[in-house]
């Protein structure tokens, strides 16, 4: 079945229908991003009905754990539909997070990199949330901060590895927008479509260098997330230690208390034994006939 909508198309099987109604009306009534020009290709977004369909209609380039995907050369957005687990999050932020996908790459083409791409569109949906997880990150504790360049290689090394590179690329691109507070991004993006270069772009837009925001940026994650990653991984480690050592001490005290039980009942069978033994002797003692003096008549 069919929905249209200002620029939108929405396709979903009958089952699906409400979701294709209501992803629809969320789209028309927020169909702006930060920072760019309102959009005005037309969107096609097909809902799938079971996961096997949506890895055929998303293609070998989604991930297994994606739950849309969007195809910006075709104008188009896959989506899983209400037989979606848990795990595939809110249809509707998932829907904002491809359409702020499409909306760059209708204004700036391929000059984004993977990890502005991703942290912008997680901007535009906001996801907040994506900070969690870097209060919780074992690599931001022994290994820092890794440089913008690198998150592009995180995003196809497993889920974990992903959600670290989300999580980095929204940061920066949040550092971003926040370096001017009244114009957010639309400068840097206006720049950045003129010179095709990122950091002629953030040099006109904000006054520093790419090198130097990148930095900074490193620096602020860091002092952000690093002591809260430090003190939540030893909670972790406290608390795996205590599954550990808890019940190895519980065993102890038990055995201890098996020891020192048979200790006392053989310490109270030693007394019982000396005191039997001792009025054994006393009425052995008592049994015997009186010895006779020296003065005793003899007949």
């Amino acid at each position: 079945m069919r929905v249209d909508g200002g620029r939108f198309t929405v396709v979903a099987y009958p089952k699906d229908l409400t979701l294709a109604n209501a992803v629809l009306a969320r789209a028309v009534a927020t169909d702006t991003f930060p920072g760019l020009p309102r959009p005005t290709a037309r969107v096609l977004i097909a809902i799938a009905p079971d996961q096997r369909r949506f890895r055929q209609w998303s293609g070998p380039d989604a991930p297994e754990w994606g739950a849309a995907i969007a195809i910006p050369d075709e104008r188009r957005i896959v989506m899983q539909g209400s037989s979606a687990g848990s795990g595939a999050g809110d249809p509707m932020q998932a829907a904002r997070h491809e359409l702020a996908h499409l909306a760059l790459h209708e204004y700036l083409g391929d000059l984004p990199p993977r990890w502005f791409d991703e942290g912008y569109a997680s901007l535009a949906a906001g996801e907040w949330d994506r900070d969690a997880v870097l209060t919780t990150s074992v690599a931001l504790v022994f290994h820092g901060v890794p440089p913008l360049d690198s998150l592009d290689a995180l995003f196809a090394l497993g889920e974990s590895r992903a959600d670290a590179a989300y999580a980095l690329s929204y940061r920066a691109v949040s550092d971003l927008r926040a370096l001017d507070r009244e114009r957010g991004l639309s400068l840097f993006f206006q720049y950045w479509k003129e010179t095709s270069s990122m950091d002629a772009a953030i040099r006109r837009a904000y006054g520093i260098t790419q090198a130097a925001f990148e930095q900074r940026w490193r620096d602020q994650t860091m002092r952000r997330y690093g002591a809260l990653a430090v003190m939540a991984n030893m909670s972790l480690a406290l608390g795996v230690l205590g599954i550990v050592i808890v019940p190895l001490y519980v065993m102890r005290r038990r055995r201890d208390r098996k020891r020192m039980d048979a200790m006392r009942a053989a310490d109270e069978a030693a007394e019982r034994a000396a005191r039997e033994d001792a009025l054994a002797a006393l009425l052995a003692g008592d049994s015997e006939p009186p010895e006779r003096g020296d003065g005793d008549e003899r007949s």
